[in-house]
């Protein structure tokens, strides 16, 4: 463990490198931060992360973050939680709860409960109340590389009241180190995805990916605007076992093998950052505004459960 910075709040923030297996990683105490990820051998990491805190406090609060407790975007920054509806922050356009709000999990410095070479346990106690979300909550994220290029990360979160669970990894991707990821070939393994209106909110139908633009199914090169991608894939109706969901290769032949037990996987193309289309944000996570479209994935969590999420990224 060693110091990275300080956030504008004046929390200091340490920085965990993992090293086994061919694999080093380096996670931030600031938002459960995947701030880089590298193979042997290679001088350039394979997420986007920032060297600096203030560019954390700023413009790239999402990179590589833990995102949440309600990932993505929830419609009126409204929700049904049991006999009562809550309502949030409206943190983006004045319109929706984004990512938790200004009280997300990106925000919070989490406590490092264990630090070995090959893993990292990190923890956050999120308040009744806070952000308008009910229940004490604790939550829980291990990085662990687990084997040759192999990195798994596995958050659990728990509840005294009746709540709302969605946590994402906020990751964004450029295998080959360059500008701009154009060129990278995307497999999904999706028979649907879900349209989005003009606030980037599921419109509640669900579309058959056949035959479109949003078909990835056989691998298909990126091409920026082809369509213009920040869209859920529906992987499944529920949270399961793991299994391989999405490839992406890059022009240097390197690939990443994206493994989860989460219904959904959200693709974003980076079209409105600097530089544009610098990597892809991939995030599994249960499916966007789930409490407001009948029939998709229940986010509910009750008080003596637990919810376990596991993503894994694969190397080679």
């Amino acid at each position: 463990m060693r110091e990275f910075g300080m956030t504008q709040r004046g929390e200091k923030v340490h920085a965990i490198d993992l090293s086994a297996h061919g694999l080093s990683a380096t996670v931030l105490t600031l938002g459960g931060i995947l701030q880089g990820l590298r193979m042997d051998g290679t001088a350039h990491s394979m997420t986007l992360g920032r060297d600096t805190v203030a560019d954390y406090d700023g413009a790239y609060a999402y990179f590589g973050a833990l995102v949440g407790p309600v990932a993505n975007r929830l419609r009126d920054a409204t929700a049904r939680i049991g006999d009562k509806t809550h309502r949030f922050e409206k943190n983006e356009n004045g319109k929706t709860l984004l990512h938790g709000g200004s009280t997300g999990l990106h925000k919070k410095i989490w406590h490092i409960d264990e630090d070995v070479p090959e893993s990292v346990i990190l923890s956050v106690d999120l308040p009744d109340g806070e952000g308008g979300m009910p229940g004490n909550r604790r939550i829980t994220a291990r990085y662990e590389i687990t084997g040759p290029g192999t990195l798994r990360l596995t958050v659990t979160s728990r509840t005294d009241t009746e709540t709302l669970i969605n946590v994402a990894h906020h990751g964004y991707w450029n295998l080959d180190g360059s500008d701009c990821v154009a060129g990278h070939e995307l497999r999904i393994t999706a028979d649907h995805y879900l349209p989005a209106d003009k606030d980037t909110l599921p419109t509640g139908v669900i579309r058959p990916v056949a035959g479109g633009d949003f078909d990835f199914r056989d691998g298909k090169p990126f091409a920026p605007g082809q369509p213009e991608i920040d869209h859920n894939f529906c992987l499944s109706r529920a949270r399961t076992t793991l299994r391989d969901v999405l490839w992406l290769k890059g022009q240097s032949g390197r690939q990443m093998v994206m493994a989860t037990t989460e219904p959904g996987v959200q693709v974003f193309d980076h079209r409105n950052m600097d530089p544009l289309y610098h990597g892809l944000a991939i995030e599994a996570q249960a499916w966007p505004d789930a409490p407001n479209c009948p029939g998709f994935p229940d986010i509910t969590l009750g008080p003596g459960e637990t919810c376990t999420q596991v993503t894994e990224w694969r190397f080679s």
